[in-house]
């Protein structure tokens, strides 16, 4: 159910016979980086994940995008464990039978090689995380309490993550899940980055619908704008169902906008630890309550797990844990 996002007289023929697809709302749980130490709303463990991913799922949300935590470091820290996967993979599908299970292949920030960011593909997720590229990256690590080793101390990062990738890193991912029936989710940072999509689709290392998620606003991507967001889809091959992140509080803006251009959305306190400015958020299902309500103003149809699982030709028998 993808279209052809540059064409104006597509565009306003699905507006006025409300003929775009579904929304589909992506929920990014918990990631690699920041913790309880910034929300303590923010889940870590796996059933603190599985609960999350309820809320979320009731609220809206067909897809969930999971980062594994390790529990020998208090779940402070990501974990490249698949057993730590296949855990949170199990508890959210007892609770949420037919959402999408996305398991992240970027882990987080330091040193991976690219055998241990793939561990979390031996977990057999529905969709998995294929980052296009790297980033310059600069943040800081708040301390922990109870005091950690290495994090009892606010930590500066200004590294290159991932910091090992390459062209042929992504030609060796998407053959991977493609023999494992796994779908790459391609995240892309800014312009440059479509040339590595370009690449695998070429090479038949991907199939259509062709699944992008535009990050926007983490340092060195491209700056969450209106402009910027419009820019990037002049690059967007055809047969791509297109998904927009914006971190921090672009999150509600970009969603907004997406939205009204017929895209879809990922929210959560991954990409963004606050409700409004000021204000923690209380969970994921706020995130998503809040872009589902924006969508229903706008007329937009929330699309169900079923019709998410069709749309991006997903199996429509969701996968056992």
């Amino acid at each position: 159910m993808s279209w052809d996002f540059n064409n104006p007289r597509e565009y306003l023929r699905c507006v006025n016979k409300k003929e775009f697809p579904p929304l589909i709302i992506s929920v990014a749980l918990t990631g690699g980086v920041q913790g309880k130490e910034l929300n303590p709303n923010l889940p870590e463990t796996p059933e603190e994940q599985a609960q999350q991913a309820y809320e979320a799922y009731k609220a809206g949300a067909s897809i969930v995008h999971i980062h594994a935590r390790d529990p020998k470091t208090g779940y402070a820290y990501p974990s490249t464990n698949p057993e730590d996967y296949r855990k949170v993979n199990r508890l959210i599908r007892e609770r949420c039978p037919d959402i999408i299970i996305n398991n992240t292949t970027g882990a987080g920030l330091g040193v991976m090689t690219t055998e241990e960011r793939m561990k979390s593909l031996e977990a057999d997720p529905e969709i998995a995380s294929l980052n296009l590229g790297v980033l310059a990256w600069k943040t800081y690590l708040k301390k922990r309490e109870p005091p950690l080793k290495g994090r009892d101390e606010d930590m500066p990062i200004d590294s290159i993550w991932p910091p090992t990738f390459s062209w042929k890193e992504t030609e060796v991912f998407a053959k991977k899940m493609m023999d494992m029936n796994i779908k790459p989710e391609m995240e892309i940072y800014h312009q440059g980055q479509f040339q590595l999509a370009y690449n695998l689709i070429d090479k038949g290392l991907v199939r259509e619908p062709y699944l992008i998620q535009l990050v926007m606003g983490p340092p060195s991507a491209v700056l969450p704008t209106p402009h910027n967001l419009i820019s990037m889809m002049y690059h967007i091959p055809r047969g791509s169902i297109v998904s927009v992140i914006g971190v921090g509080l672009a999150q509600t803006y970009m969603a907004t906008i997406a939205i009204a251009m017929g895209l879809n959305v990922r929210v959560g306190l991954e990409d963004n630890i606050l409700y409004k400015r000021g204000e923690l958020a209380k969970n994921n299902a706020q995130l998503v309550e809040r872009v589902a309500r924006i969508a229903r103003e706008l007329d937009r149809e929330i699309a169900t797990p079923k019709q998410t699982r069709e749309m991006l030709g997903i199996d429509s028998e969701p996968k056992k844990y």
